[in-house]
Parts: C-alpha cells; sequence; structure tokens
C-alpha cells in the first residue's frame, strides 16, 4: 500500500478516498475530482514538475511510454485505475492527466443490483441472457458503468465456457477460470509492431472462444465484432451513445470505416439480426448515480435501411416499466436455475 501511495505522490489520499471516483488535472493549479458524478474543484496545488512526476511513475508500471511523438497514452495502473495523459502540443500549455478509478470493479450483478444500478429482477433476466448465449450491447455515456457491468456479464458466463476479452487497456476481470485476455499496443519509435483491435478479434476466433468480449466498439472492430457473432459466436461489447436506438445507429455507422465498399444497407440486417439487446446505463443527474434505465430487443427488422428495436424495460419515474416487447420470447431455452 506503501508503494503505491508513493507512487501517486500529491494525489495519494484523493486515491485513497473511496468516495473519489475520478481525479484530473487541467493545470498544476486546477486539479478536479468527481464524487457521486459531481466535478468538484480541489484546493490541492503542485508544480509542472510534480505533475511529470507523477505521470512518470505510473508509467513505468503501466510499459507505456509518452513523448513528442506519442503525445497521449492510455494505461492501467496497479490498482486496477486507467490513466490517460495528454501533453503539449497536442494541450495548449499543460500536461492533461485523467486517473478513472474503478470503485465497483470485480462485483458480480447481483452484487450491483444491491448498489441500486438494477433491481434484483433485472439482475436475474440480464444472467439469463448471458447463460442463453444471447448477443449484449452496453451502451452508455463517460463514466455511466459501462466496463463495470460489462465485466458483471461475462462474469455470469457458465464455468464450463472459455471467454476471451479483447480491449485497448486491461479493465476487465471476470469471475471465471478459463479465461484470456488480450490488450492492443501501440506502434514502436519506427512506427511498427503495432497490434489493433481488428487483429486481436481476427486471433481471439483462432483461440477456441465460447464468448467473444470487446471492451469498447469505436471504430471498424465493430464490422470484424458483427461478422464474428453473425456466425453464431455469443459475445457482449460496450459502446458509447445517448441511448439503446442510438448505439444500434451506432454500431450500423462504425463499420463503413471499414472501406468504401461496406455499405449501410449491407451493415444493417448483419446488425439487425447479431445484437439480441441492448442495455443502457446512465448517471442519474438528481443523485449520481449509475443505474441500467433502458433493455432493449433488436427485432431483426429493418426499416429505412435502420434496425428496428422494442423497449423491454424502461426507468421511469423510480420504477421499471415493462414495454411492447415480451421479455422471454428471446430466450432459447427454459429458464435457467440463477448462479448465487
Amino acid at each position: 500500500m506503501e508503494e503505491e501511495r508513493s507512487e501517486f505522490g500529491p494525489l495519494a489520499a484523493l486515491m485513497a478516498d473511496p468516495t473519489v471516483e475520478e481525479v484530473w488535472i487541467n493545470s498544476p493549479h486546477r486539479i478536479f475530482i468527481a464524487r457521486a458524478g459531481v466535478s468538484q474543484l480541489t484546493n490541492l496545488v503542485l508544480s509542472e514538475q510534480e505533475v511529470r512526476d507523477i505521470v512518470e511513475r505510473l508509467l513505468m508500471w503501466g510499459g507505456r511510454r509518452l513523448d513528442l511523438s506519442h503525445p497521449f497514452v492510455d494505461a492501467r495502473l496497479p490498482d486496477g485505475s486507467r490513466l490517460h495523459v495528454a501533453i503539449p502540443e497536442v494541450t495548449a500549455t499543460h500536461w492533461a492527466v485523467n486517473i478513472r478509478k474503478h470503485l465497483i470493479r470485480g462485483k458480480s450483478l447481483q452484487e450491483l443490483s444491491a448498489l441500486g444500478v438494477m433491481t434484483p429482477m433485472i439482475a436475474d433476466y440480464l444472467q439469463r441472457a448471458v447463460v442463453d448465449g444471447l448477443n449484449i450491447l452496453v451502451s452508455g455515456s463517460t463514466q455511466a458503468g459501462k466496463t463495470t457491468l460489462l465485466n458483471a456479464l461475462v462474469s455470469a458466463t457458465p464455468f464450463h465456457n472459455r471467454v476471451i476479452t479483447i480491449e485497448e487497456v486491461f479493465e476487465l476481470k471476470p469471475r471465471l477460470p478459463d479465461w484470456i485476455a488480450l490488450q492492443t499496443r501501440p506502434a514502436n519509435l519506427q512506427g511498427e509492431g503495432e497490434i489493433p483491435l481488428r487483429r486481436l478479434i481476427k486471433e481471439a476466433l483462432r483461440m477456441r472462444p465460447s464468448h467473444l468480449i470487446v471492451g469498447e466498439i469505436r471504430e471498424a472492430e465493430a464490422l470484424d465484432l458483427l461478422i464474428a457473432l453473425n456466425s453464431g459466436l455469443p459475445g457482449m461489447a460496450t459502446i458509447h451513445a445517448n441511448s439503446a436506438r442510438d448505439a444500434l445507429s451506432k454500431l450500423q455507422t462504425l463499420p463503413l470505416l471499414a472501406g468504401e465498399n461496406i455499405s449501410y444497407q449491407f451493415v444493417a440486417p448483419i446488425v439487425a439480426s447479431t445484437i439480441d439487446l441492448i442495455v443502457h446505463t446512465t448517471i442519474l443527474r438528481d443523485t449520481g448515480e449509475r443505474r441500467i434505465v433502458e433493455i432493449a430487443h433488436a427485432t431483426g427488422r429493418v426499416e429505412n435501411d435502420r434496425a428496428e428495436i422494442e423497449e423491454i424495460f424502461t426507468y421511469k419515474d423510480g420504477k421499471y416499466e415493462v414495454g411492447l416487447g415480451d421479455p422471454e420470447r428471446l430466450f432459447r431455452s427454459n429458464p435457467v436455475k440463477i448462479r448465487n
């Protein structure tokens, strides 16, 4: 613990505070934290050199580098937090540092329901969906708890399954005996050796996966994931979006980045037939709590080149309402016994 505190230096007290969700440095004199989803300016003042020393110590553990040729860095820290740094001339004057903590990492669906992220009924429903091999897309804004929810969903897969997770930075830690974690690699100083998400997805398919998990889809790797899942391999992923409908629309758009020969009309039916559930999570503005606010089903139909969805559960006025879609229609098997 003392070694971990020394790595964070003047930020050690903030990192040790369980109520602090994120720490970011706009300048040595403007250091912010987030509590319950609300940002606060701290009275902590550092020097330029202290900021650099903190970053350099943290990067030594992560094996990542930061220089003029690589002015951004994204790395996982020893305590599981995630570090992002940007330096001039990408930033105007000062180093911009973000340290995102994972306060409820490693929780199961049932444990998340006890924390108010969902009700026990929703937790049981999602666990049944995972056990039945449904393809699940988790959507939400930054810091809405997408990775934490995805980790809980992955942990709900049956123990006999072989799960392969693919991420830009290691964050997922599912409670599973047969699990392989893969991580992207940036190019070296000569511009060689890069291993992108698209390459990892293709390699993962050669590793006999029962479930394929992509930590976050942002670009053309969405096409590779869709093709893999469309072949019958169950999987999950997260995506930034404002709603379940926007998430599915974005999933149709990202594959277009793979090349001019990929059309919207080609992608739409693949998305419609591949994705089973979209689980949307957000931070409630009035309380700062993270909560699942929408669970929707991709019906398989395409209208005006858009995959259609039906709402299954929607969180309104403090409770979940059942939508037009039948919650039971997705399950290919009889109700299963929920694992504790």
